[in-house]
């Protein structure tokens, strides 16, 4: 899909192991970059490198094919080396590498932001750029915190986030969010902040899709309701299907009842749809596949199919015309980032729709899902798997965890799926799998075939 030359050109870069006197008591040629998320002192002893990418495939350091069953970081929907997008960021860098959008503007973010409003569920159609989605995330909560003071409602200031929920690493969406290991670390949150329960075991293990069951966790927003006070209640922020904490799909007329419960008591409803949008269920959106529509939708990842950092905030014409037009002269919303609206990064993100509509990726995501289906529940019978969960072209496979060691088991197998050609995610000890929405059957086969074998050999 890209050429092989111009790629191993692009990533091929020797670690300089020699690069000055001051470095001369350094560890080594890696022990400056700190690592996100990862256990460095253990990488940095047993480094896993990847050098480029094309289509369905990492090439290794080590001159290694590991097929990509996680779209990267969930985000390279597309594949790898779309060469309609390489060409885009190219073009582009030649032409215009930066931009500001503080009272200036360029074309390609209007551009883009009217090609999103387009694939957006009804209504949600005025588009705000970020650099990520933790941006997005904490762009959203401002803006429900806006809308109510702009309606002088600013007695609403509690946010409801989710147990297990993942929205980002930034302030506002570390605290709205429920993974445990991502808050104990830091002591300070943003204020008035709750949290709804999960809805991992919520339904019955090795249910494929939507079960239909236990909707009425739902209720627990009533309870909160009743706890604090609708008066106070200014957004719930949940994932339609939690990502990060392990694909919890959620049970058939759970969000539609959020959403009923939301409206009620006036309420936004955000769907943080970073994982989600773009194909992953089928559809642009969760909001289009479930059929619930939110007042506020985050994204990131696949919209400039992992090439150039971006994110983006759908609001509806009601949030965003209520903050607008009720401001005084000036700014209307006080916020806002150096590279919102990048012209690298919009210009990715318009080749990537490009993309996503000439090749029909998304209705074939939505035509893969029950084969998808199907072969993933295969592992159900593997040895330690505890509970198989699937929507769309997504998939969490629960293993049994070692006694007093929560974790080691997935992380041994991430480690050896890779080292023999599979990247899949894990997190705690659950096996995420996202692939491009370009995979095709036999390569479906060969993850449920790489990893029922290395779960036979794992003790």
């Amino acid at each position: 899909m890209m050429d092989e030359g111009v790629g191993r050109g692009a990533a091929h870069v020797a670690l300089d192991t020699d690069a000055s006197p001051e470095a001369a008591h350094d560890e080594g040629p890696l022990s400056n970059f700190w690592m996100p998320f990862t256990d460095n002192r253990y990488f940095k002893t047993s480094p896993r490198m990847f050098e480029r990418a094309s289509g369905m495939y990492y090439h290794t350091t080590d001159g290694r094919q590991v097929l990509d069953a996680t779209a990267g970081l969930w985000c390279v929907n597309a594949g790898h080396g779309q060469p309609g997008v390489v060409r885009a960021i190219q073009d582009q860098a030649a032409v215009m590498d930066f931009a500001p959008t503080f009272q200036l503007g360029h074309p390609l973010p209007f551009e883009l932001a009217r090609r999103l409003a387009g694939i957006m569920p009804k209504g949600l159609d005025r588009i705000f750029f970020t650099g990520s989605g933790s941006e997005s995330a904490d762009t959203a909560l401002k803006m429900a915190l806006a809308y109510h003071r702009a309606r002088g409602d600013a007695g609403r200031f509690r946010l409801i986030g989710r147990a297990r929920g993942y929205h980002g690493v930034n302030f506002g969406g570390m605290s709205v969010g429920g993974i445990g290991p991502n808050r104990k670390g830091f002591g300070a949150h943003v204020m008035g902040i709750d949290h709804l329960g999960h809805t991992h075991g919520a339904v019955a293990p090795f249910s494929r899709g939507q079960a239909s069951t236990n909707n009425d966790l739902a209720v627990e927003l009533e309870n909160l309701v009743a706890l604090h006070g609708a008066e106070q209640i200014a957004a719930v922020i949940v994932e339609p299907v939690a990502g990060s904490t392990g694909v919890l799909i959620p049970p058939r007329g759970y969000l539609e009842r959020l959403r009923a419960i939301t409206k009620q008591h006036g309420i936004l409803l955000i769907f943080d749809e970073v994982i989600t949008a773009f194909g992953r269920l089928g559809t642009p959106t969760a909001a289009e596949y479930f059929g619930v529509t939110p007042d506020i939708l985050t994204m990131a990842k696949g919209l400039t199919n992992g090439a150039v950092p971006m994110g983006a905030v759908a609001a509806s014409r009601e949030v965003h015309d209520t903050i607008v037009h009720n401001a005084a002269p000036g700014i209307e919303f006080m916020h806002g980032y150096t590279y919102s609206g990048h012209p690298l990064a919009s210009a990715a993100g318009i080749a990537t729709l490009d993309v996503y509509a000439e090749q029909g990726l998304f209705a074939r995501a939505g035509a893969m899902a029950a084969y998808w289906e199907e072969a993933m529940h295969n592992l159900s019978g593997a040895r330690h798997v505890i509970d198989v969960r699937n929507l769309g072209l997504v998939a969490g496979i629960e293993l049994e965890a070692r006694a007093g060691k929560p974790g080691a088991r997935a992380m041994e197998v991430f480690r050896t799926l890779f080292d023999e050609g599979l990247l899949v995610r894990v997190t705690g000890d659950i096996i995420a799998l996202s692939p491009p929405l370009i995979v095709e059957k036999a390569q479906v086969d060969e993850m449920v075939e790489r990893i029922g074998d290395v779960l036979g050999r794992t003790a």
